[in-house]
C-alpha cells in the first residue's frame, strides 16, 4: 500500500512540474493537505513527512483536530461552507478562512477572533462557475465584498478562492481559474493588498497552476479514497 508519504512526495514533484511548465519557480505554490474525514493519525503522519498546512471543511472535526495535533506546530485552514452560529470556534482555532462567501460571516469571524491572537487570514470564495448549488460570491459581486471584508479589523484579507465544476476539460477549467486571477488583478488595482489564490485540486492542479494559483488544495491525491464521515463528525 502507498504510503502518505509517498503520495506527498508524487503530488510535490506533480506540483514542481506544473510550475515548471507554466514559467513559475516551485515555491511559488504551497500544498494545503485537505485532511478533511481522516483521522489526526492520518494528520500525523503527513506531518512527520514535512506537510505543515491542512484544511479542514467541518467545523467539529477540524476544531478536535487542532487541538488533538497542537503540539505539533501545524497551520490550520478551514475551507468548507461556514454557518454564521458556528463562526466563533473557526475564528479562534484556525489560522485561515478561504470560504467567505458573504459580509455577515466575516463580520462575525473579526468581532471573535481573540485579540492576543494575530489577525485572522481570510480569502473570498467566488462562484466562478455560476452553479446553483455551488458556494461563492458571484464574480460581478466579488469586488464590494472584498473592499468591506478588508476594512474590518481581525481579519487580513489575503485573497480569492474558488472550485469550479468538475471538467475532463483543461481549458474550460483554465477560463474557470483565469476569472479569479483577472479579479485579483483588478483588485490590487484598486488597491488591495492580495497576494493568494486558493484554487486547484488533486484533479486539475496544472490548470490550477498556469492560471496562478499560490495555494493549492490536495486532499485524494494525498490521502486517498474520502473516509466515510460518522454524523458526529460532520457538525
Amino acid at each position: 500500500m502507498t504510503s502518505i508519504a509517498e503520495r506527498l512526495r508524487a503530488v510535490r514533484a506533480r506540483l514542481a512540474a506544473a510550475a515548471a511548465s507554466a514559467g513559475r519557480a516551485p515555491d511559488e505554490v504551497a500544498l494545503l493537505a485537505v485532511s478533511k474525514t481522516w483521522p489526526a493519525a492520518a494528520v500525523r503522519e503527513a506531518a512527520a513527512a514535512g506537510q505543515r498546512a491542512f484544511g479542514e471543511n467541518y467545523v467539529q472535526e477540524g476544531v478536535a483536530k487542532v487541538e488533538a495535533l497542537r503540539g505539533l506546530g501545524l497551520e490550520w485552514h478551514f475551507i468548507g461552507p461556514l454557518q454564521s452560529n458556528k463562526t466563533r470556534a473557526v475564528a479562534n482555532a484556525f489560522d485561515w478562512v478561504h470560504s467567505i462567501d458573504r459580509l455577515k460571516i466575516a463580520e462575525r469571524l473579526s468581532a471573535q477572533r481573540d485579540v492576543h491572537l494575530p489577525p485572522l487570514n481570510v480569502c473570498i470564495q467566488v462562484n466562478v462557475s455560476g452553479e446553483a448549488s455551488k458556494s461563492g460570491v458571484a464574480p460581478d459581486a466579488a469586488a464590494a465584498l472584498a473592499h468591506a471584508v478588508a476594512a474590518l479589523p481581525r481579519l487580513r484579507l489575503r485573497g480569492l478562492m474558488c472550485i469550479p465544476e468538475p471538467s475532463d476539460d483543461p481549458a474550460l477549467l483554465r477560463a474557470r481559474f483565469a476569472v479569479l486571477r483577472r479579479l485579483q488583478e483588478r483588485l490590487v488595482g484598486e488597491g488591495l493588498a492580495l497576494d493568494t489564490l486558493s484554487m486547484g485540486m488533486s484533479h486539475d492542479i496544472e490548470a490550477a497552476v498556469a492560471e496562478g494559483a499560490t495555494i493549492v488544495r490536495v486532499g485524494t491525491a494525498i490521502f486517498g479514497g474520502r473516509r466515510p464521515l460518522a454524523a458526529s463528525e460532520s457538525a
